[in-house]
């Protein structure tokens, strides 16, 4: 971590200003596998908290896997806590899993883009959940999720930057660090807000 932050500072003051302010980020780690983008899923568009307590009464019902997701009812899932469209999200990613469609162990070993070729043929898993997934999962160290709504309100904030267009081609020379300067990102949105989140 410390040449990626070292690497940053050079490249923009404000990165130095967060952790003078703040102190260092805190590396997001999840397992791998299936049960990351359950929650990865539920996370979409909702609060990391509210995410987290649906997540844990599913694993409190039943044990989170594909056999068990494929087979769980609309009515249980509702029961739960899950969205019609979530349900449907989930169950696709564990027909899958099931149907050899997916092999989740085998992304580890190949490049962000071929991760991302193959996420996204399955409905519900769109780009902000697979740059997730490669951040947390695969510790990817070069991706900015301008699909996040607290990075792209902490750069309109800090860079006064509000094109999306012009936010990618700014964050192009923090790579190949760009991961980095995300967790930073992410540190100054919630510290500011008096936020903590457990990854």
């Amino acid at each position: 971590m410390e040449e990626a932050i070292d690497f940053l500072v050079t490249k923009n003051p404000i990165f130095q200003q967060i952790i003078e302010k703040y102190g260092l980020p805190t590396i997001p780690k999840r397992p791998q596998g299936f049960e990351t983008l359950v929650l990865l899923i539920l996370e979409q568009q909702v609060s990391v908290d509210s995410a987290k307590a649906t997540f844990l009464k599913i694993k409190a019902y039943k044990t989170c896997n594909p056999e068990n997701m494929a087979v769980l009812t609309e009515e249980e899932f509702r029961s739960l806590g899950v969205s019609r469209q979530k349900t449907k999200y989930i169950k696709i990613l564990a027909e899958a899993v099931l149907n050899k469609e997916l092999d989740i162990e085998s992304l580890a070993s190949k490049s962000a883009k071929q991760v991302r070729e193959e996420l996204i043929q399955l409905k519900g898993i769109g780009n902000w959940t697979i740059d997730i997934y490669l951040m947390f999962c695969l510790q990817e160290p070069d991706l900015i999720p301008l699909g996040d709504i607290a990075v792209i309100n902490t750069i309109k904030e800090l860079l006064d930057i509000h094109n999306r267009e012009e936010m990618e081609n700014h964050t192009e020379q923090w790579s190949p660090y760009r991961s980095y300067a995300t967790y930073l990102l992410w540190h100054y949105y919630l510290n500011k807000r008096n936020r903590k989140i457990t990854y």
